[in-house]
């Protein structure tokens, strides 16, 4: 796991692919149902996700990500009836977890120490765009959170060397904000290389919220430590996706 630096009364992990039961293309730590693991597996591995987090299965949630910019406010510890879709999930319950599952996109949490509230959020491009971060901040702060005590951390995800997009997708970014050329750096026949973790870093800037920072790590070329599933498209393999979680653990109530 990578873990870099909230404020001690917040509990995070940044999982890497390692330490679960998930065997070939998904090993090990595989945590999505959706891609073809065994989904006894999938639940031993989620199960010791949540031990490490200190918590139960049941105090674990998480979404049908759709790479939209839907955001799901937690309201009570109680499980979902049905898991909802969206993109990012914000509490201000002690003592339960929010994760955000990724293999390329790049998993975001926040954390408002002060006023105990949380949030995880899953930024692809297509997201990004669409405003999942700001959604997300906004979400924060109509449970309580001060824009400025609001910090970020963005995971491991697919970095600027790795990432190669096609016109279609640059136009598209244009369209939305002349700006974002600053993210795309000219490359070989018509492509460009796009800097997902800069743009993200950015739109969190932009927010003003109070700090913001990436982890530094690129799944696609880190391949013994994170899924990556461009990486594994280009090999004709399946991928696996790593989980980010994040809560506010009450001591008093134990």
């Amino acid at each position: 796991m990578t873990e870099l630096a909230f404020a001690e009364n917040v509990r995070y992990r940044f999982f890497t692919r390692k330490n679960g039961v998930s065997e070939g293309d998904f090993a090990s730590l595989n945590c999505s149902v959706k891609v073809g693991d065994d989904p006894a597996k999938v639940r031993e591995n989620m199960r010791r996700v949540a031990g490490n987090m200190g918590c139960t299965v049941e105090k674990l949630f998480v979404l049908h990500q759709t790479h939209s910019s839907i955001v799901v406010p937690v309201l009570s510890n109680e499980p979902f009836e049905k898991t909802p879709y969206g993109d990012a999930l914000v509490t201000k319950t002690p003592n339960i977890f929010l994760g955000i599952k990724t293999a390329d996109c790049a998993p975001v949490l926040l954390a408002d120490e002060l006023n105990g509230v949380v949030a995880a959020a899953h930024a692809g491009w297509r997201g990004a765009v669409g405003g999942i971060l700001e959604n997300t901040i906004q979400a924060m702060i109509d449970m309580g959170a001060e824009r400025k005590n609001i910090s970020a951390l963005i995971g491991p995800c697919i970095a600027l060397q790795s990432y190669e997009v096609g016109e279609d997708m640059h136009t598209e970014f244009m369209q939305a904000d002349v700006k974002s050329a600053l993210f795309f750096v000219p490359a070989d026949a018509g492509k460009y290389r796009f800097d997902l973790p800069g743009y993200v870093l950015a739109r969190l800037e932009r927010a003003e919220i109070g700090a913001a920072e990436w982890c530094g790590e690129d799944t696609y070329s880190m391949t013994d430590k994170y899924f990556s599933h461009r990486r594994s498209s280009q090999a004709g393999h399946q991928s696996g996706r790593q989980i980010a979680v994040i809560g506010m653990p009450d001591e008093t109530l134990y």
